[in-house]
């Protein structure tokens, strides 16, 4: 398992009105918002699964119990639910998260909804993913084995990264 921890840290930072993040704080009515990234998926689950093992973070579990009970009294159905690796799931989304903040309210999380195209032009917004010190070639090799595509290197200065696809065609950065 390849454990890759991601350039944000996808905590927010409060800025208000051109205010430094100290000094915001203490503008009247000025707070920092928690977000989650939401990627546009075909299938939900299987980009989880892949993210969760590229950077090294967890699936969100699964609450079987709620499921049945949304289905029992009529809030979904069993048409908007599936099975994945043996469990009963939301069909239509999965998240993953740091596997020390399962639970949190304050977890980093990315969500991989169902919508029924695939992608077909360049993201606008990719994900930095830092090796911290791991080989950026080995690393590369790997993500590739596992149905990422290398698209181009980049550089700046003597900062270099590659830029890649995930199985969806996603773009991400490696360095």
């Amino acid at each position: 398992m390849l454990r890759l921890p991601v350039t944000a840290t996808l905590r927010t930072q409060t800025v208000r009105f051109g205010l430094p993040p100290a000094a915001a704080e203490t503008y009247r009515g000025a707070m920092a918002y928690r977000f989650q990234v939401v990627v546009d998926s075909r299938d939900p689950h299987a980009q989880a699964d892949w993210w969760a093992e590229t950077l090294g973070w967890t699936v969100e579990p699964s609450d079987e119990d709620f499921i049945r009970s949304m289905v029992a009294q009529g809030y979904a159905t069993e048409a908007e639910t599936a099975t994945h690796h043996g469990v009963l799931v939301w069909a239509s989304a999965q998240a993953i998260c740091p596997p020390d903040q399962v639970g949190s309210k304050e977890r980093q999380r990315f969500l991989f909804q169902a919508v029924p195209e695939g992608k077909t032009v360049k993201n606008r917004v990719h994900w930095d993913v830092r090796l911290d010190g791991d080989d950026k070639d080995a690393v590369r090799a790997k993500l590739e084995a596992r149905g990422a595509t290398f698209l181009w290197e980049g550089h700046e200065g003597p900062h270099g990264w590659y830029t890649m696809a995930d199985p969806e065609g996603n773009e991400f950065c490696i360095s």
